[in-house]
């Protein structure tokens, strides 16, 4: 939308949509949330290991036309470098190769930070732009008007909706978090899309600015019905709230709300005011953020490369996760260069590692058996949704063909 010259309008929709999902998650909390803390508790291994396979069964959301093979190829490789370390489960080393410095497998900020913003800073040095072009600095320093018209509201408010709903269920269930929720939510977007609107998905479309926008910050909202109403953190920041609650002498729980229903209040007020208080400063400072599109890339494509770098090695301090980053990034220049979707990769290294702790344990209570997918109602829905997702692009496709066909007339 930048190169479009509606930087600052991409940045309003992100506020608002922003605001949206806080909102609509915050009342969900309010009034939902002993209902959902009991469907949580609920929630079983092959639960998970289902929902799971319907995220990557929405895969096919970030391929373009005829690439829906290469994005299953990316899906298989992030599943590969997701059991890179020890086996959780037996506590076998696997794929280290006897380095002491794989044992710990990848990090997720550490292939992310490779595979687009290191990614995307060599391959911009590979194919350098002339930034002397007065027309596309022109273009770069306006951002644009800010704002939205009424065809843009009709069109994004049900996205931001749906959006916001799904991102506030999948934050309830324990571990799924933002990033899980923002990548289902475009991938719900964009099958859920017209053709017309479907293909300008990657290419600047509000519709897959506003869904992911909106699902994160829904979910970030619904991982605390976990932690309030079963002591259970459904995210790494809840996590941290848990340790601060429990020094503080407060233990969230069933009993929370009756023996401290000032924190539980407290939580949700501070959560919508934060939201209110987002919105009031993203706004005004639109103009001088978008400014950061007019840095020359001269200027830009090195402080992208140092912060990348930096930021890999400041988690860690271990250099080789620095020269990790930088094979990891060349190979994304080349599947980058081949045509290949990345999103698909992140996707299936994320849900890699969940999905095999509760894949074995469904087996275990399944004594090895593939049964416990439609045994349970909540499994079996689930596993039918992934199917339905994952045949329904190609059903659609023979279905249209055999309609279009042209009928022969009889002599």
């Amino acid at each position: 939308m930048a190169q479009k010259g509606q930087a600052g309008k991409a940045l309003a929709l992100a506020a608002y949509s922003s605001f949206t999902g806080g909102t609509l998650s915050a009342i969900m909390l309010l009034f939902a949330a002993p209902a959902l803390a009991k469907v949580s508790l609920s929630f079983q291994s092959s639960d998970y290991f289902a929902l799971m396979l319907l995220g990557l069964s929405a895969v096919a959301a970030f391929a373009g036309k005829g690439q829906v093979l290469k994005a299953w190829m990316m899906v298989v490789l992030g599943l590969m470098l997701s059991t890179v370390g020890i086996d959780k489960g037996v506590g076998v080393e696997r794929f280290t190769f006897g380095l002491t410095d794989l044992m710990d497998g990848f990090s997720f900020l550490l292939l992310a930070m490779a595979t687009f913003a290191l990614g995307e800073t060599l391959m911009g040095i590979l194919k350098p732009q002339q930034d002397t072009r007065q027309d596309e600095q022109k273009k770069l320093s306006d951002i644009g008007s800010m704002k939205v018209t009424k065809e843009e509201v009709k069109e994004v408010a049900p996205v931001s909706i749906r959006s916001s709903i799904l991102g506030f269920f999948t934050g309830v269930l324990p571990g799924a978090g933002a990033t899980i929720a923002a990548f289902l939510s475009y991938g719900m977007e964009r099958n859920l899309a017209p053709k017309d609107k479907r293909e300008e998905f990657g290419k600047g479309s509000i519709r897959g600015l506003v869904a992911p926008e909106s699902a994160n910050n829904a979910a970030s909202s619904g991982s605390f019905v976990p932690l309030l109403t079963l002591g259970i953190p459904g995210s790494g920041t809840t996590a941290i709230m848990l340790g601060a609650l429990i020094a503080y002498g407060i233990q969230p729980g069933p009993r929370l709300f009756v023996e401290h229903p000032d924190v539980f209040w407290s939580v949700i007020i501070s959560m919508y005011f934060g939201n209110i208080v987002l919105v009031i400063l993203n706004l005004p400072l639109i103009p001088y953020i978008s400014k950061l599109l007019a840095v020359p890339r001269t200027v830009l494509l090195p402080m992208i490369l140092f912060f990348s770098i930096t930021g890999v090695y400041l988690v860690s301090f271990n250099t080789m996760d620095v020269f990790i980053m930088l094979l990891i990034a060349m190979g994304a220049i080349a599947l980058r260069l081949a045509n290949f979707p990345l999103a698909p990769l992140l996707l299936g290294f994320i849900l890699g590692g969940l999905m095999e702790e509760n894949l074995r344990r469904a087996l275990m209570i399944s004594d090895g058996e593939l049964s416990f997918l439609w045994e349970r109602p909540i499994t079996m829905t689930f596993t039918v949704l992934a199917v339905l997702v994952l045949v329904g692009p190609a059903l659609l496709s023979v279905v249209k063909k055999w309609f279009n066909q042209p009928k022969k007339v009889e002599s």
